[in-house]
């Protein structure tokens, strides 16, 4: 009877990992543990507050790339680094990874700027920008994301571009910088942002997310509140469709050229832009759940 019952409990598993669709794989990766590791280390006191154009900002980016490579993600540009220079002399570098789609020249894009504020030495005590939240946060969401489409094994079929924005503090200096030199910039049809979705701006309503999204789009808004009730997940979207999303982050740089965008963000919270934004701070289940329901929009948009 127990050799009966073992098997029964393999062939269970077994009909369980095949029932699951590759989406749902993907989801699956996405986690709290993998947030934590990637928002540990870019929030670093090793990494001095990140700021662009400084040893703390190139050690970040070094960081991602290398994320990047493990996942088997393609560089979108030669080595994955994508280099400019600004008016203050430092070179800057964006990151982009890409999965190839079946039509290779349309795109939808996620991003995130991984840069922050370093280090104020007129400060007493602690000194450093870690940045935590901002925007920490966003990128383990990109880099999740990146990893769930890799997992699904599904080849989509937009091409989907992975960016990590530098000089986004600087006024978006790297978004800005793409948009400007992107020769295609007529057949992107979707920039995700996520930018500080890790906090919770009223501790009474830890499920709280503001959901910006272009309102020509309503489906945006529809397909999240699909999944929201579909996938049982426990975040209360306030929805926000706008005719132009031109404030905020680095999806002013794409709603500037008419490009639909979708914007994730939690609102501020006291320690926006000071040295004690720490991962410990963190609402850990709001950010995996807001990063699965990501990954299934840049699913829809990938492929529908």
């Amino acid at each position: 009877m127990k050799k009966i019952g073992c098997l029964l409990i393999l062939l269970s598993a077994c009909l369980f990992v095949l029932a699951q669709s590759p989406v749902d794989k993907g989801l699956r990766t996405i986690n709290r543990n993998t947030a934590e590791a990637y928002i540990g280390f870019l929030a670093s006191d090793f990494l001095e507050g990140r700021e662009a154009g400084t040893r703390g900002g190139r050690i970040a980016g070094e960081y991602i790339v290398s994320c990047l490579k493990i996942m088997s993600v393609q560089p979108f540009v030669e080595g994955y680094y994508q280099p400019f220079e600004v008016y203050t002399g430092k070179q800057m570098n964006n990151i982009l990874g890409v999965i190839p789609g079946k039509i290779s020249n349309e795109y939808v894009i996620v991003g995130a700027h991984y840069d922050h504020l370093g280090i104020n030495p007129n400060l007493e005590g602690d000194s450093i920008y870690n940045g935590a939240d901002d925007n920490a946060s966003g990128v383990s969401a990109v880099l999740q994301i990146a990893k769930g489409f890799v997992e699904s094994g599904i080849k989509p079929q937009r091409t989907v571009i992975f960016a990590f924005w530098d000089g986004e503090e600087k006024k978006l200096l790297g978004s800005n910088f793409f948009v400007e030199t992107f020769a295609d910039l007529n057949n992107i049809k979707c920039y995700m942002n996520f930018d500080m979705i890790g906090r919770n701006n009223d501790e009474s309503k830890p499920n709280h997310v503001v959901y910006f999204y272009t309102d020509t789009h309503p489906q945006y808004g529809e397909w999240l509140k699909n999944d929201i009730k579909q996938y049982g997940f426990s975040l209360t979207p306030d929805y926000r469709p706008w005719d132009k999303p031109v404030g905020g982050s680095d999806n002013a740089s794409f709603a500037k050229h008419n490009i639909p965008i979708i914007w994730y963000h939690t609102d501020g919270h006291p320690d926006y832009h000071k040295p004690s934004d720490h991962p410990e701070k963190i609402n850990w289940d709001k950010l995996v759940e807001i990063t699965k329901t990501a990954y299934l929009l840049m699913m829809k948009l990938a492929n529908e």
